[in-house]
């Protein structure tokens, strides 16, 4: 059996069901995942899944295998090792880090009651809870390029959701700030460069607001999220930021014993019920790399 092989079977042995929010029921022969459980989070077939436990598949992709790393709740060299087992290059420390740690995934896990994402320093979303996708819609219908917040904002607007006029204009302003401040930091990553160029050349919006040279990072706002099924819903917005990492864990709260409150606690139970019942998603590979 391949070094791959080997590490890919042993590491879905160790994570349980619970780690990552499925429920275990009944007649399970390991503690483990199954290979199913696995191609549901990484977005592959399970015949994928049996031929790289196997050593029948060889050369997995760098999306796939960031896609395994995190379904896997590897360490950073976890995932490095895993990667170069497959022979491909691990991500380098000069472009944008994508990799989700186990903490970070307990935290996302553990704070149920409020609405909880990970996203890139560019605003690549990277993870969210079940409260997240139910208030501002599931974040799995986007792929490539849509996953990313500043792009989305600067082509298509921010429809359901509302901004008053100062906390607008400092979002769009915040937003073209932060992208200014990764190029400073990654300035040899392709992918940020491609979507730097592409938005000044489709959005003027944001050409203007890049002209200004501001550099900042967001890290609050106030907004309403008006499509939601319990109705429009006023939450607080802050940014923290993950040391080393250079992730950020974005939370939504709502103002105690407030209107607001109350819908959110609504939404937990309708709009999740909503999310249980609807089609299942596609499920992307691109979320981490």
């Amino acid at each position: 059996m391949s070094e791959f092989a080997s590490v890919l079977r042993s590491w879905r042995d160790r994570v349980g069901p619970a780690d990552v929010g499925m429920p275990a029921g009944a007649g399970r022969r390991t503690a483990g995942l199954r290979r199913e459980e696995l191609a549901a989070l990484a977005g592959v077939s399970v015949d994928y899944i049996v031929r790289l436990e196997q050593g029948r598949a060889t050369h997995p992709s760098p999306q796939l295998l960031g896609a395994l790393a995190l379904a896997l709740r590897l360490t950073e060299d976890e995932r490095d090792h895993l990667y170069r087992v497959a022979g491909v290059a691990p991500p380098t420390r000069g472009v944008v880090p994508q990799h989700v740690t186990p903490g970070v995934q307990r935290i996302v896990d553990r704070l149920g009651d409020v609405p909880i994402a990970v996203f890139t320093t560019t605003h690549d979303i990277l993870l969210w809870n079940p409260l997240w996708a139910a208030l501002t819609g599931d974040p799995s219908r986007y792929v490539g390029i849509e996953r990313n917040l500043v792009w989305r904002h600067f082509t298509s607007g921010h429809s359901g959701i509302e901004y008053d006029a100062q906390h607008e204009e400092d979002f769009a302003s915040d937003l073209a700030a932060d992208l200014r401040t990764a190029v400073g930091r990654y300035p040899r990553d392709p992918s940020l460069a491609r979507l730097v160029a592409r938005l000044r050349a489709e959005s003027p919006e944001f050409e203007r607001r890049w002209a200004e040279a501001r550099v900042a990072e967001h890290r609050s706002s106030r907004k309403t999220i008006t499509r939601t099924p319990v109705g429009p819903i006023t939450v607080d917005c802050d940014v923290l930021t993950v040391p080393g990492g250079d992730l950020r864990i974005v939370v939504y709260t709502v103002t105690p014993g407030s209107a607001d409150e109350a819908k959110l606690d609504l939404l937990r139970v309708t709009g999740l019920q909503a999310l249980a019942t609807a089609p299942a998603e596609p499920v992307t590979s691109a979320a981490s790399g």
